[in-house]
């Protein structure tokens, strides 16, 4: 930090204990992530599924994902015991389906279409990418339980620009002229 009457460095930053929620989620708040749907069709073939922001990438051999349930969530208990998950990266056109998918459980569905897979995986429509998953391994962590997902088809439009979720609020990327992508990356 510098102070600006003296134009001096304070070599100790002020940090607040991670002990603080409002502070932790602040801190959390400022990482964007993309935002994703988990969903199957149930043993009656009714639609299941939720949004979770709480996604990355993990591995390419296996090709692995990870999203974080939150232990309070009672919808996947019940997508846990599915035979295989579609997960739906959203489109940046779709934050109010992200949230009606947020939602009471009984509406999450209202006026969507979804596509169902042979396997029971289940997708949105006009979704950036669509991945049908089985259940690696899951790990407990905190008050989350981190679920590691095994990639088994997969279909993706780099067309779609995704949903991003930053600072407690939807957005979509921006193309910055004069940055260009990594070298090897497509």
């Amino acid at each position: 930090m510098t102070d600006p009457a003296s134009g001096s460095s304070d070599r100790h930053a002020q940090l607040s204990p991670a002990s603080e929620p409002g502070a932790l989620k602040r801190a959390y708040s400022c990482f964007p992530t993309g935002v994703v749907a988990v969903c199957c069709s149930d043993t009656d073939s009714e639609p299941l599924g939720m949004a979770a922001s709480a996604f990355t990438t993990v591995s390419l051999d296996p090709p692995l994902v990870s999203v974080c349930i939150q232990n309070t969530s009672t919808t996947w208990p019940r997508l846990r015991d599915a035979r295989a998950l579609g997960v739906s990266v959203f489109a940046h056109t779709q934050s109010a389906l992200c949230r009606q998918l947020a939602g009471p459980a009984e509406h999450r569905f209202d006026d969507v279409t979804p596509q169902i897979a042979d396997d029971g995986a289940l997708f949105l429509p006009d979704s950036a990418a669509r991945l049908s998953c089985h259940i690696h391994s899951e790990v407990a962590a905190g008050d989350h339980t981190v679920v590691l997902l095994q990639i088994d088809a997969l279909d993706c439009d780099p067309d779609v620009e995704p949903l991003v979720f930053h600072a407690s609020t939807f957005r979509a990327l921006e193309a910055r002229p004069g940055l260009h992508p990594l070298p090897g990356a497509s």
